[in-house]
């Protein structure tokens, strides 16, 4: 067995994980409030995905949008998305998400009101760990009612120096 692939399909890693944080997080809503849990949550998230954006940088050997695009893969793995890719460039990449099912996976757990919090709150930090040049608006998602996701990324224009 390659022992750099994951063992796990991502969906079903992240199937084990809300399995046991949805219910960490309700027992601690319940004693120091859903507003400062959810707080804690999603800084601990975006700490992770930064660090797994980093990881993945390194994993791939650069920090092109190109390699990041290969990187989404991973997350597509078992059908887990549905991708309606619209434009892929050297300083772009657009997409639709038009099928999530991590949005259907969080829902059947009964924990749909935190799936954005575990898994949608990743996003912008994974692109930061893995290149601060690469910008990502989205501006809905599946997640949270929407028909599609709509992921935009393009890489920044270096700054011009001053002078």
């Amino acid at each position: 067995m390659d022992s750099d692939k994951p063992s796990l399909p991502l969906i079903e890693q992240r199937e084990i994980e809300a399995r046991i944080v949805g219910p960490l997080v309700r027992a601690f809503a319940a004693e120091i409030g859903e507003v400062r849990t959810l707080e804690i949550v999603r800084n601990l998230i975006r700490e992770l995905a930064r660090n797994g954006g980093a990881e993945l940088a390194r994993a791939l050997g650069d920090q092109t949008l190109e390699s990041f695009a290969r990187g989404l893969d991973r997350w597509r793995e078992n059908d887990a998305l549905e991708i309606d890719m619209l434009e892929q460039t050297s300083s772009k990449l657009s997409f639709n998400v038009t099928r999530c099912r991590y949005a259907e996976m969080y829902k059947a757990l009964g924990l749909a009101d935190l799936g954005s919090s575990l898994s949608c709150e990743r996003d912008y930090a994974l692109v930061q760990g893995f290149n601060l040049d690469i910008e990502l608006t989205r501006t809905q998602t599946i997640m949270e009612g929407a028909a599609c996701c709509d992921f935009r990324f393009r890489l920044r224009e270096p700054a011009k120096p001053e002078g």
